[in-house]
């Protein structure tokens, strides 16, 4: 399984967790907000974007109240910040690749705090595109696996639908896709029954480095430090962890 598939995974399971104790909700009203102010319409109906947005808070069980207002804010009609997004990249533990998707109100204090976090973490900072040519960006459709109820079926029809690559995580089948064919994909998976969950543009690597199991260790403590941190919307990195690691460290 690739790094992407893994590291999603992993992610998806510590977001649930996160959500109990309500530490995703201040990510999700930000990233609620942006979707309505870039999209240009703070009605889902009409902007894709803050529909996902929508959809991925609602997971998380974000109360009604919370997206409304953080819709309300990133159109406008109610007194908010301006945000900014921002992209680092570096190299972590083992000499990973590790690029970091940021939307802060404040982009020193951001800055210094993503440094920090790479320097205690045994990491290094780099200069914009240092990282950026490893990865691709590729559209990404989501499938909850309790959704598929033939699974031959379900792979020759997002074939027949235009998929490029299909992998499996614990909770779902992920559609890859090249970008500019995002929404045609998407609506051929509809018109052939497959009900898509999610759809993100995310960054790929474009090959993967594995690491000993301490040097794993090491990586995946600074890879879940930047996502914990409150401006951070995605971490993208080429470290492949293997099941029977990953099972290791987390025993």
């Amino acid at each position: 399984m690739s790094g992407h598939s893994k590291w999603h995974s992993i992610k998806h399971k510590k977001a649930k967790e996160d959500a109990k104790r309500g530490n995703i909700f201040g990510k999700l009203s930000r990233m609620i907000s942006v979707a309505a102010r870039e999209g240009g319409s703070g009605d889902p109906n009409n902007n894709n974007t803050l529909a996902n947005a929508i959809a991925k808070a609602k997971e998380y069980n974000l109360p009604q109240d919370n997206i409304e207002r953080a819709i309300k804010k990133g159109t406008g009609e109610m007194a908010g910040v301006k945000f900014e997004h921002m992209t680092y990249e570096g190299y972590g533990p083992g000499g990973i690749a590790i690029m970091v998707d940021v939307t802060t109100e404040n982009k020193n204090r951001t800055a210094a705090d993503i440094r920090s976090i790479f320097s205690r973490n045994n990491a290094s900072l780099g200069e914009s595109g240092c990282v950026a040519w490893m990865f691709e960006k590729k559209g990404i459709f989501t499938i909850d696996k309790k959704a598929v109820k033939d699974y031959d079926d379900f792979m020759l029809k997002a074939i027949d639908s235009g998929a490029e690559d299909i992998e499996e995580t614990d909770e779902s089948y992920e559609i890859k896709v090249e970008p500019a064919m995002l929404n045609e994909v998407k609506n051929n998976l509809i018109k052939n029954g497959i009900s898509v969950k999610f759809t993100d543009i995310l960054l790929i690597p474009k090959s993967t480095i594995k690491l000993s199991k301490n040097e794993t260790e090491k990586a995946l403590k600074i890879i879940n430090a930047l996502d914990d941190y409150d401006d951070v919307e995605n971490v993208y990195t080429n470290l492949e962890i293997e099941d029977r690691m990953l099972e290791e460290i987390e025993t």
